[in-house]
Order: C-alpha cells, then structure tokens, then sequence
C-alpha cells in the first residue's frame, strides 16, 4: 500500500504528459494492457456479425430467477473492481501482475474464441419492468449499448472470479481477511447479478465459474518461480520511488 501511495503523491508533481512517459519507463510491463485493443475489436466485431446462427442458452432454473433492477449495483461495480485489481498489481507486484494478466485475458480470450466458433445468445431479459425507478432506467440503458449474445461463458463472472483468486492468492493480501472478504462478497454479487438482471443464463455462470477454476490450476497452482527467475526482476517486487 505504501508504494502505491508515494507512486500517486509522485504523478501528482509531473505534467500529463510526463506522467504518462514515467509510467511505461518505469512499469514496461503496463504495455500488456494494449492488448486490450485486441480484445475489445475482437469482441466487438463478435457483437456485430450476421448472418450466424445462434445458440440460445437457457435452463429451467433460468425462469425461477425473478427479475431485479438493484443487481444493477454490484454489476456496475464489477468495472472498478476489475479495475483496481489490474492496476494495483501492476503497481506494486510484477509477478502478480503477470499471473493476474495471464489469467484474466487469456481466460476471456478462450471466451472470445467459443463466442467465434459457437455464437451463443440468450433470451432472457424483459420487455417491460414492473417499477419505474432510476435502477430501471439504468438497466434499460444497459441493454441499449449491450446486446444479449456472446454470453456464455460469462465473462463477468469469470473476471470477478479471477480477481478474487488472485488478491486470495497474493502475498500483499495474504494476512488481510477484510480484503479478502470483500473480494468475495463482491464476487458473489455480481455473479448473482448476471442472473437477476438477466444478463446471463446460470450455464453461463456455471461455465464462467468452471473456466475461472481451470485457469486457477494453470497458472496459480504450478510453481513457475524458475522461470520467472531468468527474467531479472521479474519475481522482484518493484523497487522504492
């Protein structure tokens, strides 16, 4: 925590411009975050093509999940959540960094694979809301900007569920229970969320949960500290400003 603090009181002191030239200089690992634009286009593209058939996924559990506009909460949260676990390993642990990253994109680009080779939709959500409330108008907005297809696995709950792993998993975090359980509790949420905003079928969340548990065993269980070692620092916390 003490590093991320002095990392924030030194940027504050620079131009925006050479904030962004110390930021690379000094985390050359942060340049992974570009692949972002790979996935966003990929994905995008995914929400845009025609002409595919598409698989439904629903289950009978699905109708017995009612409706709830308030679920908008934790959903929205998943944002800041998934957020503040990339940069804050990216600021203070490079190793953890590099396994958060690892399974995170490389979880949601298996993601983006299924959606490419089995379009998947579902048909879940409502056509009209029983309250008028600004959750529902919230909500509404959601399904303007989000169409209901490439839904299975859920990414949203794949993510959440790697960020609790890795902040579980962390040496930063290791003896901090209060973190650890609002990781957790936020991770429940928003898992719940998927279902009760009707966002997601709970195959979706089910497959979410299973891929977030492979990748666990991929890259949180093995002991990759040898060949972290041939990379200098890489094992290396990053060093006092």
């Amino acid at each position: 925590m003490g590093r991320l603090k002095k990392t924030i009181a030194f940027l504050k002191t620079k131009k925006p411009l050479d904030r962004i030239k110390w930021f690379f200089a000094t985390y050359k690992h942060a340049w992974l975050f570009l692949y972002g634009i790979v996935y966003i286009t990929w994905f995008k593209a995914l929400e845009v093509r025609t002409n595919v058939q598409m698989f439904n996924v629903h289950t009978s559990l699905d109708d017995r999940i009612p409706f709830n506009e308030f679920f908008i909460i934790p959903y929205m949260m998943w944002f800041f959540y998934i957020g503040w676990v990339l940069v804050y390993f990216c600021l203070v642990n490079k190793t953890e960094f590099f396994k958060v990253f690892i399974a995170m994109f490389g979880g949601m680009t298996i993601c983006l694979v299924i959606y490419t080779i089995w379009p998947n939709m579902q048909s879940l959500r409502p056509t009209t809301f029983a309250r008028d409330n600004i959750f529902t108008h919230i909500v509404a907005w959601l399904y303007s900007i989000d169409t209901p297809t490439n839904v299975c696995p859920s990414i949203h709950v794949y993510n959440s569920m790697i960020a609790y792993i890795a902040v579980r998993n962390s040496e930063e975090f290791k003896r901090n229970n209060k973190v650890k359980l609002i990781c957790l509790t936020l991770t429940v949420l928003i898992s719940l969320s998927t279902m009760f905003l009707k966002q997601h079928s709970t195959f979706d969340v089910a497959a979410g949960i299973i891929l977030s548990m492979l990748m666990y065993l991929m890259v949180y269980v093995p002991d990759y500290s040898g060949l972290m070692a041939n990379d200098g620092a890489l094992g290396e916390r990053e060093e006092e400003i």
